[in-house]
């Protein structure tokens, strides 16, 4: 990090580097293996990476997405705003 300050007519440039040897190792070529059987590189401090799900099975980029309604939890929301307005209508009323 670079920073620039200007005192008295005179250019004041402070370099700040990383500290050395506290930061772990980067493999720029780091293998990713996903449970489908999918294998691909990307940069990471960890050299062999295994993961459950990728961007080739999981089922947003795959386009086989499902929205489930889990116990019609909508209908529910439904229900309950329109006894909501019920409620305010009566309130107006008065």
């Amino acid at each position: 990090m670079i920073s620039i300050g200007l005192t008295s007519g005179f250019v004041l440039v402070k370099i700040k580097c990383m500290k050395k040897d506290i930061h772990p190792k980067y493999y720029p070529e780091a293998k990713v293996q996903c449970a489908c059987g999918n294998i691909f590189t990307i940069g990471s401090t960890k050299e062999f990476i295994e993961v459950e799900i990728c961007s080739k099975c999981h089922p947003f980029y795959t386009g086989k997405a499902k929205i489930v309604d889990a116990l019609g939890q909508v209908q529910k929301f439904r229900k309950r705003l329109a006894k909501k307005v019920g409620m305010k209508k009566k309130k107006k009323k008065r």
